[in-house]
């Protein structure tokens, strides 16, 4: 058996083997896929798989092989199918190129001006596919995070600096940015808590978001989200002085029932009167559920349904997703201790965003990744989707980087 638990005949690893070289490869900012596929040791990985690809369906189409060694063989190529076939569209597509690249050259008389810009129009759209099948072929070879498809609860809460309300009125835009993401995605967008602020912002509140593959896009927006900006009133507006604030945003995947036990001894269950928007019903029952987790100390609130019955389900919901987090937390400690790119929910502390509205900039400082329009941004559309879909990139780009690293210490210790 293959190291990794594949079945290969001796003769293809003698045939495969192969040196990486990333001593010369300085890992870059804004590291793409395409970037990573133009890398001569990815190229040669590839090309042994590719080159298994094709051994593994000959030795299938012999009969010197038992049943046991066929499935095992049949599942292989189940999995290498889709790598080489994205392997072998790439360089296709390089060599359409490369071909429409020397025609461009020849090109220069005015008579085959527009046939030029057809090849160009034609040479662009293919730089565009491409892209496309580097970022999918990377993804092919990066598998699936453990709870990538799992639902997730969602809470914001505003930090504490000088002025206050700056702070608040960032967190109510934030909860609203993942709300617009989540009608944009067509999730399920459930608000469990919201405790506004005095002054129209917003203190703390809490969502489940239901839907397709929700934490692996949400996974990497927990941390400190930091704002820069002129507050509409006060001192600091006549004077134009820029004020920073903070907020944090934690996104736990949510568990399933046998996950995580919750024993009713170890809780302590309050109620108390709802607070905010609700009507003269809010002021007048004790519908708010406060539960403490004795053990650990957690707390939980939820107080927007009017029955505290309701409440009460919701809040030990979110209970057992803060514990699952914790658990989480631990595997991602020991998986990811050698990582070079610290992405995700180990590092809720960290400043992972700052969003400067006096010059229209959001800066996600774990990837150096700078964009404009914080309005479109704050929308939660498109811009949002793009950036999110930058730092997936990155992260697969990582992944795929440190497998390859792997390989070449197994390789050397061989």
């Amino acid at each position: 058996l293959h190291s990794h638990g594949f079945w290969r005949p001796k003769s293809l690893l003698d045939t495969t083997r192969f040196t990486l070289s990333f001593s010369s490869w300085h890992r870059k900012k804004h590291q793409d896929s395409r970037a990573l596929w133009n890398h001569e040791p990815v190229q040669k990985y590839l090309e042994t798989l590719s080159k298994e690809y094709e051994q593994v369906s000959h030795l299938l189409s012999t009969d010197s092989i038992n049943d046991f060694e066929q499935k095992t063989l049949r599942r292989r190529r189940a999995n290498l199918s889709p790598i080489a076939a994205a392997f072998q569209q790439i360089k296709e597509a390089e060599r359409e190129v490369h071909e429409l690249e020397a025609m461009c050259r020849e090109l220069d008389s005015r008579d085959e001006k527009q046939l030029l810009e057809l090849a160009l129009e034609e040479k662009e759209t293919l730089d565009k596919n491409i892209n496309v099948l580097c970022r999918k072929l990377f993804q092919l070879l990066v598998p699936e995070g453990k709870y990538d498809r799992s639902h997730v609860i969602l809470e914001v809460t505003a930090g504490r600096t000088t002025g206050g309300d700056i702070c608040q009125q960032f967190t109510k835009e934030m909860f609203e940015m993942y709300q617009n993401y989540a009608d944009y995605k067509r999730w399920t967008f459930d608000i469990l808590n919201y405790v506004p602020a005095e002054i129209g912002g917003l203190h703390h509140a809490a969502a489940h978001i239901s839907g397709d593959d929700v934490y692996r896009h949400l996974k990497y927006e927990g941390g400190t989200h930091r704002v820069q900006r002129i507050p509409e009133t006060g001192m600091s507006s006549r004077m134009q002085r820029i004020h920073t604030g903070t907020m944090s945003v934690i996104v736990l995947p949510e568990p399933e029932e046998v996950d995580v036990k919750v024993d009713p001894k170890d809780l302590r269950i309050d109620t108390f009167r709802a607070k905010g928007a609700g009507g003269q019903h809010v002021n007048k029952t004790d519908s708010a559920v406060r539960i403490v987790h004795l053990p650990t100390g957690l707390v939980v609130e939820c107080q927007q349904e009017r029955s505290q019955q309701l409440n009460k389900e919701i809040a030990l919901q979110t209970l057992r997703a803060k514990l699952y987090q914790q658990i989480i937390e631990k595997q991602l400690s020991q998986e990811q201790s050698s990582r070079k790119l610290q992405l995700g929910t180990r590092a809720q502390s960290e400043r992972i965003r700052t969003y400067n509205f006096t010059q229209d900039r959001v800066t996600d400082h774990r990837i150096s990744y700078d964009a404009r329009n914080i309005k479109e941004i704050l929308s939660g559309k498109e811009a949002l989707d793009k950036l999110i879909s930058r730092l997936l990139e990155f992260a697969e780009v990582e992944a795929v980087t440190e497998h390859l690293e792997n390989l070449q210490t197994l390789e050397e210790g061989c």
